[in-house]
């Protein structure tokens, strides 16, 4: 009998394998036991009031079949989406508010641990807002920020400050079909309220709500989490990591750093470092102290400060089964509850951060920004107590892949032109002239119940070698980075032609890591920003793009390709659909939301077919755009592009006084 490959990630196996041999329980031997509902798979099911749940199963399965309350199978399938979507969307909301609050907290000087790090991002958003900043305190500036974007969650009338960044023509359309959020809180309890037993049965209404719950999300929470991390840590560069199990160290404590908001691990990152902390774990004879990260909290650190990631969702518990972690402190979002469990089989620590996210058996050390070097230095002082408790079993991992990552939607612009000339034609001149022949966001979560990460990592190299520039953003971020995926090189060993002349002369790989989930929001502000520098779509909506989460599990991966959708993007998710049941659902969320907004939600489980609908999307688009038909190595007379030393060149005739940004 074959064996059963449980990750792609070839050092996770051989993890995976070792625990197996020694009767260690993980999420991809639960994946294998527990299988998926046949009925809540597909949506055919609602459980939304105690008559039910009713199953639309057999005769009953039909599209006009009715359960007790007389609801349809497209109302029931409509419905579960919108739930999952109104739950994506409270995730990063809730994440961004907090966000928000401690930039308040910060202009009021009521935490001494935080500064605003990039002033140049606050007076952008600042500009954005139609907030006066020039000659003003930086500080009065960033209340002032805080302020207005706070009250993007309370707003019951109006629309979302950031609704004004998107390209006029996709405002056009979202007025038109009345799905402009107004506030992030008012949209997810209203569209609560119309999944309510007896309230909205009509399942293109309810999918008009999903899809305005979902840009509450994205041009709100997640954009305004974007921004304000920026602010307050440093908008990204890029900067060279590593990835992978490799990165833990045998003579030094190793505290990883697991979830998705970043505040605390940014003081970790300070704490760490710090002579004492280093003399401390010296003490305990450790050489010392080595941070790691995980999931999304991984990508802001690594994004900012080079911190090396062990990778995605599916490897947290490897990452304890190295036997190599002496503490991991997990905030919100993709923590996996088995962790508490499986660390007794070991040493490691776990220590939840969040009053919102308890687990049975772990450590609670309760984050408070406003003693944040003091709760950082308990939590190292944890690890570096626990140095010592190392028992000799593990599967010890030493391979590790380099990583460049940190490309913002700022360092994009200016990489293509410098401080003098930043802006995005170079890209649009390549995309025009078939050279790139068009963009994928390839995004979401790893899933255990696939060859985890293998489907990122087959797109990822088909994509590259059809000309295809992708940006990649959370777990997708980090499957590929623990191939060995984001680096330069890659592009002259694995890019079409005209993709690898363009990285050539740039300087960049075929891969840009743009942060965590909540960054695919940069996405967005990138489109934005093609649009309006001609040549293309003049909106988001019919540019040869598409968003692709293979391996999605999350209700936050809904609320994504949702507002993805919302905003222009045919999005492909991998997997069976969580609507399949309803036919007319189904014909709503690929050919309804194509004629209306120009983008589309498909799901998709064969990663081949993936492959094809997407090329098929991106030229179909082109063809639209009239632009010159793809053909691989075949671009004709058009401008040279310059390499980034020639545009420093550039602007050192034009400003010979003045440095590079």
């Amino acid at each position: 009998m074959d064996k059963v490959v449980k990750s792609a990630n070839v050092q996770a196996e051989q993890i995976i394998e070792w625990g197996e041999s020694q009767k260690i329980e993980t999420c991809f031997d639960r994946a294998e036991r527990l299988k998926p509902c046949p009925i809540g798979v597909s949506g055919a099911c609602c459980k939304v009031c105690h008559m039910g749940p009713c199953r639309f199963v057999g005769s009953n399965a039909e599209e006009d079949a009715r359960g007790v309350c007389g609801a349809t199978l497209p109302t029931v399938a409509s419905r579960n989406l919108v739930r999952m979507a109104v739950a994506g969307a409270a995730a990063h909301s809730d994440h961004a508010r907090d966000m928000a609050f401690t930039l308040l907290s910060v202009a009021n000087g009521e935490t001494k641990d935080f500064r605003i790090t990039d002033v140049k991002k606050l007076y952008k958003v600042a500009g954005i807002l139609q907030i006066e900043f020039e000659g003003r305190p930086v500080n009065d500036v960033a209340r002032d920020v805080a302020v207005k974007l706070i009250e993007d969650f309370g707003r019951q009338k109006g629309e979302l400050n950031y609704i004004r960044r998107a390209p006029k023509k996709t405002q056009e359309r979202w007025r038109k079909w009345g799905i402009v959020p107004r506030g992030v809180d008012r949209e997810i309890t209203e569209a609560m309220h119309r999944t309510h037993i007896g309230v909205d049965h009509e399942p293109d209404n309810l999918l008009l709500s999903c899809l305005r719950v979902s840009l509450a999300d994205g041009w709100g929470g997640s954009m305004i989490s974007t921004d304000i991390t920026d602010i307050l840590f440093g908008t990204p560069m890029p900067v060279k990591a590593e990835a992978s199990f490799g990165i833990f160290k045998e003579d030094e404590v190793n505290l990883v750093v697991h979830g998705h908001e970043p505040s605390l691990a940014e003081i970790i990152v300070d704490v760490v470092n710090e002579p004492d902390m280093i003399a401390y774990a010296r003490t305990k004879g450790a050489k010392g102290i080595n941070l790691g990260g995980m999931c999304c909290t991984a990508n802001e650190i690594l994004m900012r400060h080079g911190i090396p990631t062990a990778g995605g969702f599916t490897n947290q518990e490897l990452a304890i089964m190295t036997g190599l972690v002496d503490a991991i402190t997990v905030d919100v979002q993709c923590i996996m509850p088995a962790l508490t469990e499986l660390s007794k089989k070991f040493h490691t620590k776990v220590i939840t951060t969040s009053h919102k996210a308890k687990i049975q058996g772990a450590m609670h050390i309760e984050y408070d920004e406003h003693r944040a070097k003091d709760i950082a230095r308990q939590i190292v002082r944890t690890a570096i107590d626990n140095y010592s408790n190392r028992k000799q079993e593990g599967s010890y991992i030493s391979d590790k892949f380099p990583v460049i990552a940190g490309f913002s939607q700022e360092y994009i612009e200016y990489m293509q032109g410098g401080r003098w000339r930043a802006s995005f034609r170079p890209l649009n001149d390549a995309i025009m002239a078939g050279r790139i022949r068009g963009v994928v966001g390839l995004a979401g979560c790893d899933n255990p119940r696939v060859p985890s990460q293998g489907l990122h990592r087959f797109l990822a190299i088909e994509l590259i070698k059809n000309d295809v520039l992708i940006v990649s953003t959370g777990c997708g971020s980090a499957a590929c980075g623990t191939a060995g995926f984001l680096t330069p090189e890659m592009a002259l060993e694995n890019a079409g032609p005209g993709l690898r002349e363009v990285c050539e002369a740039i300087g960049i790989p075929p891969i840009l890591h743009l942060g965590s989930c909540v960054d695919n929001s940069r996405i967005l502000t990138i489109a934005t920003a093609m649009a309006e520098e001609g040549g293309l779509s003049d909106e988001i909506g019919g540019m040869p793009a598409v968003g692709i989460a293979p391996e999605w599990m999350s209700e936050k991966a809904i609320a994504i390709g949702c507002y993805f959708a919302a905003s222009g993007v045919p999005v492909i998710f991998g997997g069976e659909s969580p609507v399949e049941a309803s036919r007319e659902v189904t014909k709503i969320m690929t050919e309804g939301w194509f004629e209306k907004f120009r983008g589309a939600l498909h799901f998709e489980p064969d990663p081949e077919m993936i492959l094809s609908l997407a090329l098929d999307y991106i030229d179909k688009a082109r063809e639209t755009l009239k632009l010159k038909k793809y053909e691989p190595g075949k671009f004709g007379a058009e401008r040279v592009l310059m390499d980034m030393a020639s545009r420093r060149d550039l602007e050192r005739a034009a400003k010979p006084h003045i440095g590079i940004y």
